[in-house]
């Protein structure tokens, strides 16, 4: 059947990680490629009391519509308690709700970005994002990094000689792919370099609170005096993803623009999830929660870690967060991370190959791991699996 699709539409591709995620979904393979929270942490029996309760006292307004904005005591909540962690004192009025930060990405890109525009996002950067972005027909300028985050002089000569970047896309806190965390003098150089050159800067956090060393770093939107930086934020990677809720923290006149956004898209996010989010928090200490997500990720990470070192060819490198969901594992150039998966796959074990993380392309000697999601023993297991694979190699 011919189909005159968009040029928008022809140039859409499926995701590599959602195409590669069917493949580990069977219960022989340890899968280390998602994002995943693991689930055996969310708090069934609490949602389930939460929800009741919301049906028997506000039984006809949860299943209305509501505003675009958001339901406000949730959004007083995440003003009060999560972006006060990050440093940011705003009130409800300054927050939209999202389903999940992905939408926010989405919609930051039909906010700024023309066809032929640049977008300057670190190198590699969240798959999500390029894939939502890359609807919208811009040029990527993608900034190295070091074990400080993105790598301020490159990023401002880029700002100096391109007059067509339209916003930075970055993730600071335990960056998806990488797991590195940005400095706080970084974070503060961008929101000035914001400033001096008009470019709003998309700080996307999904991560932050899931720190197990030291303590949490300021936002870049902290740094923010004049409105040019756009806060993510979500309860997919703390509370449940399942819920699809995310927000989104600017300035009076673009968070206007979002909601006329969101309005055309799905005219809210679900009524009954805000207001059983909002009874959730307002009943039980979500910080606590936290905590307990942090100790299990911290052992899983920990345990990673070292069984990467012990059962992986010394030459191999990787990443060592301190937060977040991943690490990320440098193998020798000539090496092809997508063609080992098939190997790997043959001994029931799965990454995410590096090459989608870059926008431009042109690597393929990386991939990315998960530790939030596998118990201790698959950890151990899948990673001596991939070790005896990644042995043939070198």
């Amino acid at each position: 059947m011919k189909i005159n699709f968009s040029k928008r539409a022809n140039g859409l591709q499926a995701s590599e990680i959602r195409e590669l995620l069917k493949l580990t979904e069977m219960p022989e393979v340890i899968s280390f490629a998602g994002g995943l929270p693991a689930p055996e942490l969310f708090p069934v029996d609490e949602m389930k009391t939460v929800i009741q309760k919301v049906l028997e006292k506000d039984g006809q307004a949860a299943l209305q519509y509501s505003t675009t904005e958001g339901f406000k005591p949730l959004r007083d909540i995440i003003a009060k308690q999560r972006m006060v962690r990050e440093g940011v004192n705003v009130t409800g009025d300054d927050i939209i709700m999202t389903s999940g930060s992905q939408q926010g990405i989405e919609f930051s890109a039909k906010l700024f970005v023309n066809e032929g525009d640049t977008i300057i996002c670190e190198s590699p950067s969240y798959l999500g994002a390029i894939n939502a972005f890359k609807a919208y027909q811009p040029n990527f300028t993608e900034i190295e990094m070091d074990e400080h985050g993105i790598i301020i002089e490159k990023l401002e000569e880029e700002l100096k000689k391109n007059k067509r970047v339209k916003m930075i896309y970055t993730i600071p806190d335990f960056q998806n792919p990488t797991g590195i965390t940005m400095s706080d003098d970084r974070r503060k150089r961008i929101a000035e370099l914001a400033k001096e050159y008009k470019v709003p800067v998309i700080e996307d956090n999904p991560y932050g609170e899931l720190i197990f060393e030291g303590t949490t770093h300021p936002s870049i939107k902290s740094f923010d005096k004049d409105g040019w930086v756009i806060y993510l934020g979500t309860f997919s990677k703390t509370f449940c993803p399942g819920l699809r809720l995310g927000w989104i923290c600017a300035s009076p006149e673009i968070l206007e623009k979002y909601v006329i956004i969101k309005q055309g898209v799905d005219l809210q996010c679900s009524t009954l999830d805000q207001r059983a989010a909002a009874l959730f928090m307002q009943t039980y200490d979500l910080n606590e929660h936290v905590e307990e997500i942090k100790k299990i990720y911290g052992n899983r990470r920990k345990l990673m870690l070292e069984s990467m070192d012990k059962f992986f060819p010394k030459e191999v490198k990787h990443t060592n967060p301190y937060g977040g969901l991943f690490t990320w594992v440098d193998l020798k150039e000539s090496l092809d991370s997508a063609e080992i998966l098939q190997e790997a796959l043959k001994e029931n074990v799965a990454y995410v190959p590096g090459g989608p993380f870059f926008p431009n392309g042109g690597h393929k000697n990386n991939f990315r791991l998960n530790y939030s999601c596998m118990p201790e023993d698959k950890i151990v297991e899948g990673i001596k699996r991939l070790g005896k694979v990644l042995a043939k190699y070198y």
